[in-house]
């Protein structure tokens, strides 16, 4: 996983690219999710960004969360409705998350053949996959090796 300021300037690049404000509000969130290796809720995220600005509220928070999937910079964990920074953004739409049960780290992956025999299978069948989200649960290498 990249290092956050990684992460920041490619979203400030993608931002930039789109012609979409990265607001402070956004950037924050943005930074704090992306400091994470586990996913964060969203009240969590409220609880962290309210010690720095006592205004905030779910829907800033909600605001910015819709705006940052938008832009392909997170991806929402739907199994945890938690949210974890994306390091590649301009991936195709096909990826899976590893998320370890133990210590909750979300791993990236892009397996693209299948996402392909998935698109397959669906067409098989007269559909169209428009959105896929394959969360694989388990346990991380680091947890499986230690006691």
């Amino acid at each position: 996983m990249p290092d956050v300021s990684s992460l920041l300037r490619m979203a400030e690049a993608r931002c930039h690219d789109n012609n979409v404000r990265f607001t402070p509000i956004r950037r924050r969130i943005f930074e704090i999710i992306s400091a994470h290796s586990s996913g964060l809720k969203a009240y969590e995220l409220l609880d962290l960004l309210s010690t720095e600005h006592a205004s905030a509220r779910p829907p800033t928070v909600y605001r910015a969360l819709d705006f940052l999937l938008e832009q392909g910079l997170v991806h929402r964990i739907e199994s945890l409705n938690a949210y974890v920074a994306c390091p590649c953004p301009d991936h195709a739409r096909g990826f899976q998350l590893m998320i370890c049960r133990r210590c909750g780290l979300v791993e990236e992956m892009h397996d693209h053949d299948t996402m392909a025999r998935l698109e397959e299978t669906a067409a098989g069948h007269g559909f169209v996959i428009e959105r896929q989200t394959i969360e694989l649960s388990g346990v991380c290498q680091k947890c499986r090796q230690s006691p």
